[in-house]
């Protein structure tokens, strides 16, 4: 039987770079329209710089076959549109029963929670410190530092991501705004709770076949 080579990668905590990454894509400024509250703010800055890389992943998949793991880097730009801290898109899984780790590499941040539901969970996530995303979480990283957030990522390969849960929603539940200093979170005004069907569907997922794509 011929197996699966052992690997290992270096990450520089800096850069987010990962040595023997088998995948990179940047998410620009550009790419992120919606995601802000402020959307004058975000024309602004977008039509600046439409290029400016907001976020940038590494990843490696070993195999695609159920039982293995994508492993990778995230590296995001501190700033902000508006007063809102700069965040990836976030996604559940669509195969929603898959859980993800994130490990803090350097910078600060948070991990931006949901379920499927609408409670919400807030944990800070910095250099040396791991958080667990459970199965059926909606999440989002949000970079509150003055420096790069780098964090490194694990999840299952059949997991899949889906982006569109939020987008329906009109965003996440919780937006993560500057407080003189540090963070808070305020209600998001364009926040529709799910339906019950839409949960439904949600939970639907846990078996069905998954196309894998790209991670943020």
């Amino acid at each position: 039987m011929k197996y699966a080579r052992p690997s290992s990668h270096r990450i520089d905590p800096a850069s987010g770079d990962m040595r023997g990454a088998s995948g990179c894509y940047e998410k620009r400024i550009g790419d992120l329209e919606g995601l802000y509250a402020d959307s004058d703010a975000f024309k602004r800055l977008s039509q600046a710089d439409p290029d400016h890389v907001v976020y940038r992943v590494h990843e490696k998949r070993p195999q695609q076959v159920a039982g293995d793991l994508i492993f990778g880097t995230t590296w995001m730009e501190p700033g902000r549109v508006g007063d809102e801290f700069y965040m990836t898109r976030g996604h559940i899984h669509a195969r929603a029963n898959r859980p993800e780790t994130y490990y803090g590499e350097s910078g600060s941040g948070l991990m931006l929670l949901e379920s499927p539901e609408g409670e919400t969970e807030i944990l800070e996530i910095s250099a040396r410190e791991l958080v667990y995303v459970p199965p059926m979480w909606i999440h989002r990283s949000v970079n509150t530092g003055d420096t790069a957030l780098v964090m490194s990522f694990c999840y299952p390969v059949d997991s899949g991501q889906d982006y569109e849960i939020i987008a329906r929603s009109g965003g996440m539940a919780k937006r993560i705004v500057a407080d003189g200093s540090g963070w808070k979170a305020v209600d998001n005004a364009a926040y529709r709770p799910r339906s019950a069907d839409d949960i439904r569907r949600v939970l639907a997922t846990c078996d069905a076949p998954i196309s894998t794509n790209d991670h943020s």
